[in-house]
């Protein structure tokens, strides 16, 4: 009897064994969860990715479909050729005119906001009113204010004596790189001032306070408290821009007066994507397209990459 007890009271409790009956089902759930992104992602992530590269190692007609077989004859004429390095140039340039200024910006107006304002909720809603107007308004609205003739930039410009003779923005390769990254920065400096102010917003006060305490002035708290608590949130913002600012379509395809995606008489404005909609959607060469789609997807992961390792290297310092 009393073996017989012990051997009951030593057994594993039911539980226990009934925990360890479902455990493969308890690991099983969570990826059963996140399955939907993954499927999504394969669909319209993965597999056109993989399909463009397939189509950039074929002679490709978009309207015929699959051509022959070429390998990497696609990318070797894209290293062969002048208006390729243009528009490379132009891209990295209205990226460079675009982003660093609109990120200074947006910092300076989510540091304005971020103090206790009247109507601040309407403050906040003004600062996104470029996003509630159409790219093609604001285009055309750019346009018209930098026309050579009657444009309001050049009418300014020469009230003040910056210039003798108005200025045709679209002629030349700097002019029209600044009038594309005023549109740029137009529609996107508000949008990106809301999320540094989410992140100025989730400091705590606490750090404001001692800095206080210590007669330091909001400038330097700024420096020395705001921009290090916000660190990720200006690397997020980085990232994003430089995926969108390299991918820019929209702005110059409509400041072209052409209506056409030549970026210029002298493609001094055309863009890698223009250049990708040039060749895929007018001269209908996919495959060639495909191969400019794949440098600008290179591209753009080697500066996201570069951009993630500076920001671990600010982390550790």
């Amino acid at each position: 009897m009393a073996l017989q007890a012990a051997s009951t009271t030593t057994g594993p409790p039911p539980g226990r064994s009934r925990s360890r009956r479902f455990l493969p089902e308890r690991h099983l759930l969570p990826y059963l969860f996140i399955a939907p992104f993954f499927v999504v992602f394969g669909i319209f992530g993965l597999y056109p990715l993989l399909q463009t590269f397939w189509v950039s190692l074929h002679d490709w007609d978009r309207l015929s479909g699959a051509g022959g077989w070429v390998g990497l004859d696609n990318f070797s004429r894209l290293l062969d050729d002048s208006d390729f390095y243009t528009a490379l140039f132009n891209t990295l340039s209205i990226f460079v005119l675009s982003t660093a200024p609109q990120l200074v910006a947006a910092l300076g107006l989510a540091w304005l906001l971020d103090r206790h304002l009247r109507a601040s909720s309407v403050w906040r809603a003004l600062v996104l009113v470029p996003q509630y107007v159409s790219v093609v308004a604001v285009a055309l609205v750019f346009s018209q204010l930098f026309g050579r003739d009657f444009g309001i930039v050049n009418w300014a410009l020469q009230n003040v004596g910056l210039i003798s003779d108005p200025v045709d923005w679209t002629a030349d390769t700097w002019s029209s790189h600044v009038a594309i990254s005023f549109m740029v920065m137009w529609r996107w400096t508000g949008y990106n001032a809301l999320i540094f102010l989410a992140a100025m917003q989730s400091v705590p006060r606490e750090l404001y306070e001692s800095a206080q305490i210590d007669g330091a002035s909001r400038l330097l708290t700024f420096r020395k408290v705001t921009l290090p608590a916000i660190r990720p949130t200006i690397v997020f913002t980085v990232v994003i821009s430089t995926i969108g600012g390299l991918q820019l379509f929209a702005e110059p395809f409509l400041f072209d007066q052409q209506g056409n995606a030549e970026g210029g008489a002298e493609h001094q404005f055309q863009t890698l994507t223009l250049m990708l909609y040039k060749y895929g959607f007018i001269n209908n060469d996919a495959g060639y397209a495909s191969a400019v789609s794949w440098v600008l997807f290179l591209l753009i992961a080697g500066i996201a990459a570069v951009n993630y390792l500076l920001a671990r290297r600010s982390d550790r310092a």
